[in-house]
């Protein structure tokens, strides 16, 4: 009999001592919560500007300790609030998707370490989206010296509607174009970091075939103006 209640009382033991040691997960009484936004990136904005508004109905996933997959999940309300109950103790990864122009999503994270049955609030999480998110602008100036068809000057100044194109280094073709403003800027939107080639044309007399005058480009990352230093110059005839 001894002997029996002895194996009774070390199960008792090792079950309550599984018990004390579980890790991070569900059957606590400690709380997470939170609250995401939504950075909009919308496309024709030339100066990058970008809106912040609560992200409702955004899905928040929640990741116990070391684990390689989310095991929890939960929706946002109308004002980007989240909230994880009934939690153990210990670390806790957080996360919501950023989204790519081109659909491709990214992991927004933080990491959180809850106490014995606290509430505890996590670090705001921003999201990002719109068509301009992730990439960037390259603004130059085009300025004109104009021609009359008998190689008269009759003035100078913006290259106004004059065409610019752009294309990749490693790429023989251009993959846009855009025309100059009145103000003699021009810019290509929704660029991703790499290295560019914008060019234009321009002739001096009737019969001469138009050249190409080109500038390198570099863009080192996303959400930037990167304004090439130096004014192309044209000369355009009717």
């Amino acid at each position: 009999m001894k002997k029996i209640l002895s194996l009774i009382a070390l199960a008792v033991l090792v079950f309550i001592a599984g018990s004390c040691n579980r890790g991070e997960g569900t059957g606590g009484t400690c709380t997470l919560e939170g609250t995401v936004f939504s950075v909009l990136h919308p496309d024709d904005n030339y100066n990058l500007e970008t809106d912040t508004i609560p992200a409702a109905k955004t899905d928040v996933f929640l990741v116990y300790g070391t684990d390689k997959f989310y095991g929890d999940d939960v929706e946002t309300d109308h004002t980007g609030f989240y909230q994880f109950k009934y939690l153990r103790p210990g670390t806790y990864t957080l996360y919501a998707y950023s989204t790519l122009p081109s659909g491709e999503r990214i992991a927004v994270s933080q990491t959180v370490t809850i106490e014995r049955g606290k509430t505890t609030t996590v670090p705001d999480i921003y999201i990002h989206s719109g068509k301009a998110y992730g990439t960037s602008i390259i603004k130059g100036i085009t300025n004109a010296t104009y021609i009359d068809k008998n190689g008269v000057v009759t003035g100078t100044g913006p290259a106004y509607e004059h065409r610019m194109y752009i294309q990749r280094q490693d790429e023989p073709y251009p993959f846009d174009d855009v025309r100059v403003g009145i103000d003699g800027v021009f810019m290509f939107q929704k660029i991703t970091p790499g290295q560019y080639i914008v060019f234009t044309t321009s002739v001096y007399d009737e019969d001469e075939v138009p050249f190409i005058i080109q500038k390198n480009v570099s863009v080192e990352e996303a959400g930037i103006i990167v304004e090439i230093p130096e004014p192309f110059s044209v000369t355009i005839r009717p």
